[in-house]
């Protein structure tokens, strides 16, 4: 029984393999009664309107990007296909990037419609078709892999990690990078929990229940904090986040804070994956004041996740494994010690003074110096003098003064 299952599951997991190449075949606007463009075979720099990647092309010309073209050799998998992840989808679509693997189990609703992307007659649709739907309209050249499904559950975690592990733009090959746009807790530990194991980059985004504030965070398993080196207090606490919710009360969404969260989200891959600018480890966006904050996060050696922890061991094996590189110090050139004026630079302090000002370096450890040393006292010799009692009284010696 067991192995029948098993055999379900595997011409399962085939037959959707093979339909979602069967999709990427199909051309939009090709007689399928589809609006969109026919693919391109390879991207061009020539500046026409009939172009849709002439601008992009231009990173290269201006020097920012050495291989734009390289984009369409990278797949991404986006967890979370709500007001951020849709966004960043559509970003990654019309940069071209070669796929996009999207996790979804919600559907479309009208109550989505304060937010980017989706749009009132996919009411009802889920929202991985409909965004399907939409980008493969936008741009034929991507290569789009969509899921059904709630990741947190056993069987469809299973799943997820196979589709990570072999979902790559080549069948068999890891994605290069995995986004989380997901909007509660449990969806980030099954994320997390999978990344560690696989040794997996990601990204980690959210926007705050008051609208008004997101991040995002990007983490090499191993090298940076995962999400449970510094858990938030929910998670921490182990507080079922169902019992937060009450009845008639949601939490609050603008389109312009979800914009801004996806969009330096994108910019973060795009740095990440085509090697250029420096990558955050984590930004964050605070709406009321305008406030983008930046830090990184080293991992907990006592994290509680053990596929972290182990991935720090091998991080440090790696570090050490590689050549020291020798700091060379250089010595500062003297800048005009020689003038057609004849000025000379004359110091005020003789070289005695200096050494009388000076006192005894401390025993410090190695990489700590001093900035100044304190020089030792020099006690005062005062000649002793010797004052003969006359014998007279305070009063007497007063009135004497009085009488001056």
């Amino acid at each position: 029984m067991a192995e029948s299952v098993e055999r379900l599951q595997q011409r399962v997991q085939e037959l959707e393999r093979e339909l979602a190449q069967e999709r990427n075949r199909r051309v939009p606007g090709s007689g399928e009664g589809g609006g969109g463009r026919v693919r391109i075979e390879k991207m061009s720099s020539e500046v026409v309107d009939s172009n849709p990647y002439s601008r992009l092309m231009a990173l290269k010309r201006m020097g920012i990007v050495s291989d734009y073209e390289k984009i369409r050799t990278f797949a991404v998998a986006i967890v979370g296909v709500g007001g951020v992840g849709s966004v960043t989808a559509e970003m990654l679509t019309r940069c071209g990037i070669g796929k996009l693997l999207l996790f979804d189990y919600d559907k479309v609703e009208l109550a989505n419609m304060n937010r980017l992307f989706f749009q009132p007659h996919q009411a009802g649709l889920s929202k991985v078709q409909a965004a399907e739907h939409t980008l493969r309209n936008i741009n034929p050249d991507v290569l789009f892999e969509v899921h059904n499904y709630n990741i947190t559950t056993v069987e469809n975690f299973q799943h997820f990690m196979d589709r990570i592990s072999n979902g790559g733009l080549e069948e068999g090959k890891p994605v290069d990078l995995v986004l989380s746009c997901v909007d509660n807790f449990e969806a980030r530990m099954t994320i997390n929990t999978a990344c560690n194991e696989l040794g997996q980059t990601w990204m980690e985004s959210g926007v705050s229940e008051n609208a008004v504030s997101g991040h995002m965070q990007l983490i090499i398993p191993g090298e940076s904090a995962c999400f449970a080196c510094a858990p938030p207090l929910v998670v921490a606490a182990n507080i079922d986040e169902k019992t937060l919710k009450r009845e008639g009360v949601c939490a609050a969404s603008l389109p312009t804070t979800m914009g801004v969260v996806a969009g330096i989200l994108v910019q973060n891959v795009l740095k990440f994956l085509l090697n250029f600018g420096t990558v955050s480890f984590y930004l964050g966006y605070n709406a009321m004041q305008d406030f983008f904050p930046t830090m990184s996060m080293k991992p907990n050696p006592q994290c509680d996740d053990r596929n972290c922890r182990k991935q720090q061991e091998e991080y440090k094996k790696k570090v050490a494994a590689l050549p020291k590189q020798e700091v060379m110090q250089e010595e500062e050139e003297i800048i005009h010690e020689d003038n057609e004026w004849g000025i000379e630079l004359v110091s005020e302090v003789s070289e005695e003074e200096l050494k009388n000002s000076s006192g005894p370096v401390p025993d410090l450890p190695e990489g700590i110096t001093v900035a100044y040393t304190i020089p030792k006292k020099q006690e005062d010799s005062v000649t002793e003098v010797t004052v003969e009692d006359s014998g007279e009284s305070l009063e007497d010696l007063m009135a004497k003064m009085k009488n001056m």
